[in-house]
């Protein structure tokens, strides 16, 4: 009796670890480029599935990305970072498609297109 229980246990324990959620398609280090008013600027993305994350884009900086909300295929997030000197948020709306990911930064000058692949 005692091994049907174990063997019941073993069984309803694999299936579950079997149904355990993968983490959103957003996770990940993302290369991608900003299609600024001063010109196209790389940027690397880290997205971690707890929530956290930064941006390293060339000639701004490296700054740490702030309520980062994954909703299926869609990721948002913010940031501070340095523009001019100045600090400027920015708040950034897009949808991964397998490898891709597409979206844009709201700014106060408008918003700024991202696109990027999976690295």
């Amino acid at each position: 009796m005692k091994t049907k229980i174990g063997a019941g246990l073993t069984l309803a324990l694999a299936t579950l670890a079997g149904c355990a959620s993968s983490p959103p398609p957003a996770v990940g280090a993302w290369g991608a480029s900003m299609d600024t008013p001063l010109g196209v600027i790389p940027v690397t993305l880290t997205l971690r599935e707890d929530g956290t994350g930064n941006i390293l884009a060339a000639g701004v900086g490296e700054a740490l990305l702030d309520d980062v909300e994954y909703d299926g295929a869609n990721v948002t997030f913010s940031a501070t970072v340095s523009s001019l000197g100045q600090p400027m948020s920015l708040d950034f709306s897009g949808t991964v498609d397998g490898d891709s990911l597409a979206g844009a930064f709201s700014s106060p000058f408008g918003d700024i297109p991202v696109s990027g692949t999976r690295q």
